[in-house]
């Protein structure tokens, strides 16, 4: 509070700052806060321009995939599916050895790597 407003906290303390305008502050903190970084953990540093720039990261990756898939050899081996970018609140995937069923937005499983293959061939 000190330091984004110059407003100590003992203030509300004193009788001096009125709760309603101590939860305007702390609802309205700047994202390089430390309440805001307790709260939101890595999701505060990112901004709506970072989700964008990552969801056009992982459909460039999608789209060079299925290229690379669809003119390949029927013979030759699939593809892996390209590794999304990590965003803030993501469980942490493990690496290799996870689970490889992902689900969209709709909830709905997304088919892998062999099945997009298949679909295709």
């Amino acid at each position: 509070m000190l330091r984004h407003y110059g407003l100590d906290l003992l203030d509300w303390h004193r009788g001096l700052l009125s709760s309603r305008r101590l939860a305007v502050l702390l609802r309205h903190l700047p994202k390089d806060s430390a309440v805001t970084r307790e709260l939101h953990g890595e999701a505060a540093e990112w901004s709506v321009s970072d989700y964008l720039l990552a969801t056009a990261v992982d459909q460039l990756a999608e789209a060079n995939w299925m290229f690379a898939t669809v003119n390949q050899d029927e013979d030759t081996e699939p593809l892996d599916y390209p590794v999304p970018v990590r965003r803030p609140g993501d469980a942490d995937t493990g690496g290799e050895d996870a689970d490889a069923t992902e689900t969209g937005e709709a909830g709905r499983e997304l088919p892998d790597g062999a099945a997009l293959h298949r679909f295709f061939a």
